[in-house]
């Protein structure tokens, strides 16, 4: 393809000696009118259970069979090609196994170049070129269809998108271009931006057409022979309608507003750290104008930058934490030990029980009752979970029959005896260790020997809670984040006398629930409010001995967090992060920090103004008044170092108790408990990238480092 044909890619191909190609099989259709179509099927020879994708050589069989083919237009041998892919599939996007050993940025840079000179030909081959969109299309796969003339969906495609931003990339096979170009630039900055930053959302097939990404849709039954029959239509002059492409106003009027907008959004959401979002915007930006050939160069200087930078081989570990190690919980027990769950009680009836019930009922299909000793508060408790369940009937959600199912699953009583039948109890009352030792010994009187016992404790010992138990082998902890339902981490954390079939249990209930779990030994804060009451401890104790909120807010923002130290601390509340900053103090005097400022701001309520919509404007008065008087203050950049080499300090000492095994775990937990940024690959990556792990501990957490090349 024109600028590409020159280049050498032997030292690309060289890395993908065990790439799984995905083939590219020929054959020729004769159409009804009698015209030829070469079909292209995309086949990487496995299962359904392993997606096509696009390596190097994957990428150099399609080139080839692309020149080839358009060889044969050139004679006059057919009149369109076509490309579609295995069942269920057109391709997951890039193979990216081995993206890790890419040595420098210009073996980067070739990764973009190939993928734009194999897929660019879709558009050089002197003869209309259709992408049959039979399944799945994820990045590259889209890709291959954006470079197309022309587009069919399958209406049971799973997922259609461009994750890339998400990665700690951009589309940067054409997609940064070509689709805005396509769709208009709003409706671009929603499936490459907005979409990979709301937890990866993906389109649905008739998403992707009401969007003008696929120019017509058919059912699973007969998807191939239609597109077949529609592609014959449009070679005889159908005339394909896209609804959303720009126009000159857009283009001379929304086109820069809309940029400025998203570029606002968000830095307000995410902060400036992440690289892939404002690269990602400043080529859809400069996709205003300029030819395809000068929007396909510019992406392969921002491919190339971030392939070979930190953030991307960062985001490339998370990814692979979140996607293979949280299937294979280090240090599980045989599944088969666990125990079967049946019926599910619940101790307590606040916000956080509330969400325990639901999230039971609508995952375990189980009936679930919850208890409290006073029955107004429980009456509260059921008319919220009731209430919700008809909230989400009305989004859509869930199904009637659904709502009704779960309605009738969930129940309450103030009789401890509704529990004589429940195999899973988990009590979610206040944290104090004389009330979780009633409630626990008085609900063991009653329920069955084999059933398991959860403590949803944040900060107590799990064995203390369970010392005054008879049977404290069937005790677990099982710490949920709020909210319930949205956040994926559970720590499971196994006592001394945790048996193996009450962690089993607890797994797969975990499972069960659909959540992330990671088994941790029973320690202060386990791993999450550990590291974070360390952070929080640190921020607070600045502000404490003098240093001014705001150069606290901007000494931590390296770390890329979603929230400020404040932020955080408004949001789980001011009491709720006294108490924690308190236990943690208790327990390691020598390395945490309580703050008798918090407990005053807690008291009086006040930490942070908002405007009317809910954002965030400043510090309160009354809060700069109450920290008033600290006579040490520190500067960002030394505030900084010290929370970087504490929190190197806290993840050693951690690791050498064996709270969890490996750093994976702990950034497994930071990272789904915490919302530690992708891009940051977990804390101990980042640690050793700032230098942090050496400064303090003499090494790395990672050999080699996860970090990018020159």
């Amino acid at each position: 393809m024109g600028n590409y044909d020159n280049i050498d890619f032997s030292d690309l191909l060289a890395l993908s000696s065990e790439e799984v190609v995905t083939n590219s099989s020929v054959t020729d259709v004769r159409l009804a009118s009698g015209r030829m179509m070469a079909l292209i099927t995309l086949d990487n020879g496995l299962d359904h259970t392993r997606p096509n994708t696009l390596g190097p050589r994957t990428l150099m069989q399609l080139d080839d069979t692309l020149v080839a083919l358009a060889q044969r237009v050139s004679v006059g041998e057919i009149q369109a090609v076509a490309v579609t892919g295995k069942p269920y599939f057109l391709a997951a996007g890039a193979d990216l196994s081995r993206v890790a050993d890419i040595p420098s940025k210009a073996v980067a840079r070739k990764l973009a170049e190939l993928g734009h000179r194999a897929l660019g030909r879709l558009a050089e081959l002197g003869c209309p070129s259709f992408v049959f969109i039979n399944g799945l299309a994820l990045g590259g796969g889209l890709e291959i269809a954006l470079n197309a003339d022309y587009r069919t969906v399958d209406s049971s495609a799973p997922a259609i998108a461009l994750p890339e931003v998400f990665l700690g990339l951009v589309p940067g096979w054409g997609g940064a271009y070509l689709l805005p170009n396509l769709i208009g630039i709003e409706n671009a900055l929603t499936v490459m931006l907005s979409n990979p930053l709301k937890n990866n959302r993906m389109l649905s097939a008739p998403q992707a057409l009401d969007l003008g990404i696929a120019d017509a849709m058919f059912g699973p039954g007969r998807f191939l022979e239609q597109s077949l029959e529609w592609a014959d239509e449009v070679l005889g002059g159908k005339k394909v309608k896209r609804p959303h492409q720009p126009g000159k106003v857009e283009r001379a009027v929304k086109w820069d507003a809309a940029i400025k907008i998203a570029r606002s959004t968000v830095t307000k959401r995410i902060g400036t750290i992440a690289k892939a979002p404002f690269a990602a915007l400043d080529l859809m930006a400069a996709a205003k104008s300029g030819t395809r050939n000068e929007g396909f160069a510019r992406e392969d200087d921002v491919l190339a930058e971030l392939i070979s930078g930190d953030q991307f081989q960062a985001s490339i570990y998370a990814f692979n934490l979140v996607q293979k190690r949280a299937k294979k919980p280090a240090g599980a027990p045989d599944p088969a030990l666990a125990n079967k769950i049946t019926k599910v009680g619940v101790i307590g009836a606040g916000l956080m029980a509330r969400q325990f019930a639901l999230l039971f009922a609508r995952r375990l299909r189980v009936p679930v009752v919850l208890t409290d000793i006073d029955q107004g508060r429980l009456d509260q408790a059921l008319e919220y979970i009731h209430g919700e369940i008809d909230a989400l009937l009305a989004k859509g959600r869930m199904g009637a029959d659904d709502a009704g199912r779960i309605h009738a699953l969930v129940s309450g009583s103030t009789d401890p005896t509704a529990f004589a039948d429940a195999d899973w109890v988990i009590e979610a009352v206040f944290e104090e260790m004389s009330v979780k030792h009633e409630v626990l010994a008085r609900f063991e009187a009653v329920i069955p020997e084999s059933a398991t016992l959860a403590t949803n404790t944040s900060s107590l010992s799990v064995t203390e809670i369970g010392s005054k138990l008879k049977h404290p082998e069937r005790l677990v902890g099982f710490h949920f984040f709020n909210p319930v339902a949205v956040m994926p981490l559970i720590e499971v954390v196994r006592a001394p006398k945790t048996n193996d079939a009450t962690l089993a249990t607890a797994m797969n209930v975990a499972k069960q629930l659909k959540k992330t779990a990671v088994i941790t030994a029973d320690a202060p804060g386990f791993v999450v409010n550990r590291l974070l009451a360390k952070l929080l401890g640190e921020a607070m104790h600045a502000v404490d001995t003098g240093t001014p909120f705001e150069t606290v807010e901007s000494a931590l923002d390296s770390f890329g967090m979603p929230m400020g130290p404040f932020e955080l601390l408004d949001l789980v509340g001011l009491k709720v992060g006294a108490h924690v900053l308190d236990t943690h103090h208790a327990a390691f005097p020598d390395r945490f920090f309580r703050s008798d400022n918090l407990h005053a701001l807690a008291e009086a309520g006040v930490l942070l103004t908002r405007d009317k919509n809910g954002n965030i404007t400043g510090f309160d008065d009354k809060a700069r008044a109450i920290v008033a008087g600290g006579a040490s203050p520190r500067s960002a950049e030394e505030l900084n170092r010290r929370v970087e080499d504490g929190l190197a300090d806290e993840i050693a000492r951690m690791l050498k108790e064996k709270v969890v095994g490996f750093p994976e775990d702990i950034d497994l937990c930071m990272i789904l408990g915490a919302g530690w940024p992708f891009q940051m690959g977990g804390i101990t990556p980042y640690l050793d990238r700032v230098g942090a792990s050496e400064r303090v501990n003499k090494k790395a957490f990672h050999k080699p480092a996860i970090t990018g090349v020159a």
